[in-house]
């Protein structure tokens, strides 16, 4: 290995010990955490890169191996919004277990602000960083430096570099059309969320895919927000235009929570004229009327997963794509309500 400069030695990071042992950041974090999973020839490259650079970990990082009572930060697109209030609160119980506090920020879905944010927990030496982009693929490594512990949540999309932590939302969307599909239902529309950057959910690819298995007939696609105004804005749309279908899958309990006023509104039936199936399976959708049936997110593990990757690290970057679940509840026929006859 070249000697390496004094100057340098005073500003080493742990991408400056990766890049000159020839391995990944994480590989760094699994040898300085005394990780057994490397083998004794990459152990020892890292720690003679350690050594030339006269690399030291941060405090951060440091109160992660030991234990200690430190901080983790977690940035979230919108706080008002049941799924992630139910996030960070799992968050927060997960942290609290390996002796960590969390704080949280609101970046109200705006990706300058989500930027500032992240800014400010790097500046504060957060021990590491849990973040769910207002954005679909946001550039994380442009973020976060490389030296702080980082999971992206409610992630779908390959991130190469980056721990990711999501929920299959193909799957969630064809488990919701298909069970409408169960009720009769030939014809089933989708009320799609869009986020900050203007992407299209990735939930509409799952859509259209359980269309064509299961033979239905594609629905009016309405696009708006992931909010309750966006759900009220895509029902007021629906209903004065009269394309509003007998069957309705919606990309979130809080589009579909502002859809319901709008179909309560006009005297319109759920489930008897309208049957909906939305995403997420929050508190809200349990305590609307009439209660949501909802492709549910396993928001505890999801969690738990998390900062099990920031405190324990892992041997390489990872993806964890967990599986939803189908609850059933009334909005979409199930209960006492009477099936649709095909």
């Amino acid at each position: 290995m070249p000697p390496v400069s004094s100057s340098a030695k005073s500003v080493a990071t742990r991408n400056d010990v990766a890049r000159l042992a020839g391995v990944s950041t994480a590989v760094v974090s699994y040898v300085l955490n005394g990780s057994k999973r490397v083998s004794p020839q990459t152990a020892a490259k890292v720690h003679d890169a350690v050594a030339m650079l006269g690399y030291r970990p941060n405090q951060a990082a440091r109160a992660l191996r030991l234990g200690s009572p430190e901080m983790l930060g977690i940035v979230v697109p919108d706080a008002t919004n049941a799924f992630f209030a139910d996030l960070t609160h799992e968050v927060e119980l997960a942290a609290e277990e390996r002796g960590l506090a969390l704080l949280t920020a609101n970046a109200d879905r705006s990706p300058e602000r989500e930027r500032r944010l992240v800014e400010k927990f790097v500046t504060r030496r957060v021990d590491g960083m849990l973040l769910s982009s207002t954005l679909a693929v946001p550039d994380a490594r442009a973020l976060v430096p490389g030296d702080v512990p980082f999971v992206l949540m409610n992630q779908f999309d390959d991130m190469p570099g980056v721990n990711t932590i999501g929920v299959n939302l193909f799957e969630g969307a064809r488990l919701g059309v298909e069970h409408l599909a169960s009720h009769g239902h030939r014809t089933v529309g989708l009320v799609s969320g869009i986020t900050a950057g203007g992407d299209l959910d990735p939930r509409e690819a799952g859509w259209r895919a359980a269309i064509e298995q299961q033979g239905l007939e594609p629905g009016p696609i309405v696009r708006e927000p992931f909010t309750k105004p966006g759900g009220y804005a895509a029902g007021r749309w629906l209903i004065e235009t009269n394309t509003l279908p007998r069957a309705m899958f919606v990309s979130s309990d809080q589009m579909a929570v502002g859809l319901l006023l709008a179909l309560h509104e006009s005297n319109i039936r759920v489930p008897d004229d309208v049957a909906i199936v939305s995403f997420d399976g929050t508190r809200d959708g349990e305590y609307s009327w009439p209660p949501l049936t909802s492709v549910s997110q396993p928001v505890r593990l999801m969690a738990r997963a998390a900062v099990a990757v920031l405190v324990d690290g892992a041997p390489e970057t990872s993806k964890q794509l967990f599986a939803p679940a189908l609850v059933r509840r009334v909005s979409c026929g199930c209960g006492d309500h009477h099936r649709v006859s095909p």
